[in-house]
């Protein structure tokens, strides 16, 4: 009796400490960001939300909005910055710009936000235990190997790319000074509801086309590859990494699947019941890579990653919550 009265104990101090453990999340009005809020207010955690909504909206977090505390606020700001990670136990930074093709015609844009931005975020977490930060797989620019393991080498070929990782080596450099630990995700293609253009949304704008009886468009002739990644798969990846102390450096967060645009196309129009439109082709968009997809291995064996939503299901339950 004694001994299952401890294991009560346990488990009751063990969801306290969640309960009490507060997390900010930049950019948590966004695509991923609105999606890792709400997971987080439904397991208990307390959430401070900093976001400028230049690409996120309200609307993303209406359902959550009061029982989070949200900070307008860019992280170009160092001001706003250090109020917003004050009294915070982690944080999870996903606040960026992210359109490949925009970083080419706003270099400095996308070196403010996402290098300054992530200096100031990195720097001034002085007193959290753990750091997540959303990078990309458009690190490593072409792959020299399929699947692509976190040893790959760098290769960017964007100014989107190289501000990841500039903002990569911020991170780690500020985890030795500020003594935090440090979890970066390469994240691949991430796809879901809320998902806005800029944000490799890919699948999302071949829904729309599709919906409204236009055929979708496709740059370059399909045959290229990607990794999709549902965004709740993403999501749990990054609750486990919060979770678990042992969760430390860099990890490929994908499906392990590599997935063709023609196929993918294929799919979509099959499950939307229009085969009868033809994709239509345009040039390639610069900074687009060949092939992709993660080598998702050491996710899997040290935060217990394992994502379970096909395409098939992933684009359904889009389907549902554009149109239902």
């Amino acid at each position: 009796m004694k001994c299952l009265f401890c294991v009560f104990a346990i488990v009751f101090w063990c969801l306290a400490m969640v309960e009490s453990l507060k997390v900010l999340v930049t950019g948590g009005a966004g695509f991923i960001g609105s999606h890792l809020v709400r997971a987080l207010v439904s397991e208990g955690y307390v959430v401070r939300v900093l976001d400028n909504l230049s690409i996120g909206s309200l609307e993303n977090i209406g359902d959550v909005y009061s029982s989070i505390e949200f900070i307008e606020g860019d992280v170009r700001d160092y001001g706003v910055v250090e109020e917003a990670v004050r009294g915070v136990d982690a944080v999870i930074h996903l606040a960026a710009v992210i359109d490949v093709v925009e970083s080419f015609e706003k270099p400095d844009l996308y070196f403010e936000v996402n290098v300054r931005g992530t200096y100031n975020i990195a720097k001034a977490s002085k007193s959290i235990d753990v750091f997540i930060f959303a990078s990309s797989c458009a690190v490593y620019g072409d792959p020299v190997k399929i699947p692509i393991d976190e040893d790959h080498p760098l290769k960017p070929k964007s100014p989107y790319a190289a501000s990841k990782i500039s903002g990569e080596v911020y991170i780690h450099v500020f985890s030795q000074i500020n003594s935090y630990r440090p979890v970066v995700f390469r994240l691949f293609n991430v796809y879901g509801a809320k998902q806005s253009k800029a944000y490799a949304g890919v699948i999302i704008e071949f829904i729309k086309r599709i919906s409204r009886g236009e055929p979708p468009i496709i740059f370059g002739d399909g045959s290229q590859t990607r990794d999709f990644v549902y965004v709740d798969d993403v999501v749990k990846a990054m609750i486990n990494a919060l979770r678990n102390e042992k969760a430390y450096g860099i990890y490929n967060i994908g499906s392990g699947k590599a997935t063709t645009i023609n196929e993918l196309v294929m799919a979509i129009l099959k499950i939307m019941n229009r085969e009868d439109l033809k994709p239509i082709h345009m040039p390639p968009r610069p900074g687009d890579i060949k092939h992709s997809v993660a080598d998702i291995s050491k996710a899997r064996k040290e935060l217990g990653y394992n994502p379970t939503t096909t395409i098939e299901k992933g684009v359904k339950d889009i389907i549902n919550k554009l149109y239902r």
